[in-house]
């Protein structure tokens, strides 16, 4: 099993390699890959030290699967190439995302829908997978009509630039700035660009997305801000069902779903926390409580480390899933 990282030299390319390593996937050969200022460079896995290379030498290698991270742009251009020698191509970015010609994939949720056919799969948005993974077994039970999301994210899910900013600002340090103000201290309802509606392109993915791998019908209205925390997203959401819940049965449905750890006794003050989530694959969910303002509807409090399960676990957990429907044989 070849298996290329394009981006491995990012924050989520060594992500890849931390989850890959966890996970005991099957590599028989990895494919560091990246752009043309970081080949040569030198990545370890797996007790081995392998020697970056750049993209036009990738596709000649023919990996299997090749993990994308590497920007949009990058994707739209390569993940054909990649496709076009038989490599399975998973790729982090929004560029194949809502392309009705590719799937969009959290394997807990619809990896079934996997076939031969796929080449290029897209993973979804880091907000989205927290909280479609909540979402999935309450809309099996209930009918999920309308979600309103508010979203604490980290820092990360812009960059190392961002988090070289925020440490800057820590330290008094002059430096150069990944958002338009000062994120230290701060809280900025920006995330991504804003687009003609008044949204964000970050808010807007939290609505198509659902859509797309849950159900079209879903109505959703999201706010997303970035939160000065370096690892983990956090999402405050409102649900309303078409039917009504026990909160006893709402628990235990997100409790027995893969993927989900329940964090819910206020009496002892558990509850999920982003610096509690960090390094591990989970999307963790708490503060479950019943709506008293309008009927049918639930309140609940998630988070998750954006950085594996909203991105890099998620990917690799894709490739497992090629394996084990034996789209891609061992």
């Amino acid at each position: 099993m070849r298996i290329a990282i394009v981006g491995v030299t990012g924050m989520v390319g060594g992500v890849m390699l931390k989850v890959l390593a966890d996970q005991n996937f099957p590599v028989t050969e990895l494919i560091p890959v990246a752009s043309e200022k970081s080949v040569g460079k030198k990545v370890s896995f797996g007790g081995t030290e392998y020697t970056v290379v750049g993209l036009e030498t990738a596709v000649k290698m023919s990996p299997d699967i090749a993990l994308f991270s590497a920007g949009g742009q990058t994707s739209l251009d390569w993940a054909p190439k990649f496709a076009e020698v038989g490599c399975r191509v998973i790729d982090n970015s929004s560029a194949w995302r809502m392309d009705p010609t590719k799937k969009l994939i959290i394997p807990e949720i619809n990896g079934d829908l996997l076939d031969a056919s796929d080449l290029i799969i897209a993973n979804p948005n880091c907000s989205t997978i927290q909280l479609l993974m909540v979402l999935a077994p309450l809309h099996a039970k209930y009918n999920v009509k309308r979600v309103v999301v508010s979203t604490y994210q980290s820092i990360s899910g812009t960059g190392v630039n961002a988090v070289q900013q925020m440490e800057n600002e820590r330290n008094g340090v002059k430096g150069n700035m990944a958002y338009p103000y000062p994120i230290d201290q701060n809280c900025l309802p920006h995330c991504d660009v804003f687009l003609e509606n008044g949204y964000t392109k970050e808010e807007m993915k939290l609505t198509n997305e659902t859509k797309k791998i849950l159900d079209p019908s879903i109505f959703v209205s999201a706010t997303a801000v970035r939160v000065p925390v370096i690892g983990g997203h956090s999402e405050s959401v409102n649900v309303t069902f078409e039917n009504d819940f026990d909160l006893n049965d709402v628990r235990k449905a997100l409790h027995e779903y893969p993927g989900v750890t329940l964090q819910d006794s206020p009496e002892t003050n558990t509850y999920p926390m982003p610096l509690y989530a960090s390094g591990k694959d989970d999307v963790f969910v708490g503060r479950i409580r019943r709506d008293e303002s309008l009927p049918n509807s639930l309140n609940l409090w998630v988070v998750a480390d954006n950085l594996r399960k909203g991105a890099a676990t998620n990917a690799v957990q894709i490739a497992l899933k090629l394996i084990e429907k034996k789209i891609l044989s061992l």
